[in-house]
C-alpha cells in the first residue's frame, strides 16, 4: 500500500512587498526594513544568492517617503566599466562611438528616489570614486561632460561578498565601504527562516496551479523527505526553479521525487552528492549524501572556523550570518 501524498499544513502567510514568509527571521526583518525606510541613510543588504536581496531594497523605497518618486536598479556585475559609467551617470552626446544623443543615467532617473546597486562588490574602482562623490557631494559628471549634475537619491546596495575582505585585498575603498554600510540588514538563506521551505513549496503550488497546466494537490513524502533535506544554496530562486521544473515535466495531482532536479534527489549534477555553498567566498568541502540538515550545517561553521583562524566577524561573514545569528549556531551545534 503506497504512502498517502502530503497535502497542505495550516499556515498563515504573512506578505511583505512581493516576499512571502512564516519564518520569525523574515518577520524581524521585515520590522528592520521598516524602520530604515524611515531615514535616508544608505543600506547595505547582506545575503545569499537567490535569497531576494532586491526584494528588500523595494520595500525600503515602498515604505520610504521617497515611494512617490522612482526605483532604478542596477546589477554592477553585468557591464564593462565603460558601459556602467554610462548606465550610472549617463553621458553626453559624441563621448564615445554610438553616443548619437544625450543620455540621463540611473542617478538622474532616481533622483528624489532610490537607486540600488546589485552586486556592489563588483563595481570597478575606477567608478568607485565617482559613486563616492554623489554620496559625498550629491552631485556627478556625466560620461564626456563638463557640467556637473546635482541629484537627491537614496542609494541601497547590495552584496553576498565580505567588503572588508575585499578592502583588505585593496579592490574595494575603505571609505566607500563604509559610505555604503551605514545601515546593514542580513538577509537569512533559506534553511535558515523557520516554517519559509513548507510555506513557500505551497505558495508556488499555488503560483502553479494558477496557469492550469496541472494541478497539484498534494507532494510525495519522498520528495519532501528529499526537498527538507537538501541546503538549497541558490535559496528561493532554487524553490521556484525545482518546482516550475516539476510541473513542467511532470504529470497528475502529486509532484514527486522524480521531478525534481537530480540534485536535489541526492544525485548531484553529476550522479554524487552536492557540496553546498556557505558564501561566494568558496565552497566546502564535499559531504556524505547521508548528512542531516544540522550535520551539513556543523560543517559549514568548522569548514569557515577552519578557512578563518576562528575569527568570529570573518566566519559569520564567510557564512553570510550576522553575529548573533552565527553565536547562537555555534552554541546550539556545540562549538563555542
Amino acid at each position: 500500500m503506497s504512502t498517502p501524498a502530503l497535502t497542505r499544513p495550516p499556515q498563515r502567510l504573512v506578505h511583505f512587498h512581493g516576499m512571502v514568509t512564516v519564518a520569525p527571521q523574515m518577520l524581524q526583518l521585515f520590522e528592520l526594513v521598516r524602520r530604515a525606510a524611515r531615514s535616508d541613510a544608505t543600506v547595505l543588504v547582506r545575503g545569499e544568492s537567490g535569497t531576494g536581496k532586491e526584494l528588500v531594497a523595494t520595500a525600503i523605497h515602498a515604505e520610504s517617503a521617497r515611494a512617490r518618486h522612482s526605483f532604478r536598479a542596477v546589477n554592477c556585475a553585468t557591464f564593462t566599466p565603460e558601459l556602467l559609467a554610462s548606465e550610472l551617470f549617463g553621458h553626453v552626446r559624441g563621448a564615445f562611438t554610438g553616443a548619437v544623443q544625450n543620455k540621463a543615467g540611473l542617478l538622474s532617473q532616481a533622483d528624489k528616489g532610490t537607486l540600488f546597486l546589485d552586486e556592489i562588490a563588483e563595481l570597478p574602482l575606477e567608478l568607485q570614486a565617482r559613486l563616492l562623490r554623489v554620496l559625498q557631494q550629491r552631485r556627478f559628471t556625466p560620461v564626456g561632460g563638463s557640467t556637473e549634475v546635482e541629484v537627491d537619491v537614496r542609494i541601497v546596495s547590495a552584496t553576498n561578498a565580505a567588503l572588508r575582505k575585499l578592502v583588505a585585498d585593496g579592490r574595494f575603498r575603505e571609505d566607500l565601504m563604509y559610505r555604503l554600510r551605514v545601515v546593514v540588514l542580513y538577509l537569512p538563506r533559506l534553511v535558515e527562516r523557520d516554517g519559509d521551505l513548507e510555506a513557500l513549496t505551497w505558495h508556488l503550488v499555488d503560483e502553479f496551479n494558477a496557469r492550469g497546466q496541472r494541478q497539484v494537490q498534494g507532494l510525495d513524502p519522498a520528495a519532501w523527505e528529499a526537498m527538507a533535506r537538501y541546503p538549497w544554496p541558490g535559496n528561493v530562486r532554487e524553490l521556484r526553479n525545482n518546482l516550475e521544473q516539476a510541473f513542467v515535466l511532470g504529470e497528475g495531482p502529486v509532484l514527486h521525487l522524480h521531478e525534481l532536479a537530480p540534485e536535489v534527489q541526492g544525485q548531484g549534477d553529476a550522479g554524487g552528492p552536492r557540496a553546498p555553498t556557505a558564501s561566494a567566498e568558496g565552497p566546502l568541502a564535499a559531504v556524505p549524501q547521508a548528512m542531516t540538515l544540522e550535520e551539513l550545517r556543523r560543517q559549514e561553521l568548522i569548514d569557515a572556523w577552519k578557512a578563518t583562524g576562528g575569527r568570529r566577524d570573518e566566519m559569520a561573514a564567510r557564512l553570510g550570518l550576522s553575529r548573533s545569528t552565527l553565536y547562537r549556531r555555534l552554541k546550539r551545534l556545540g562549538l563555542t
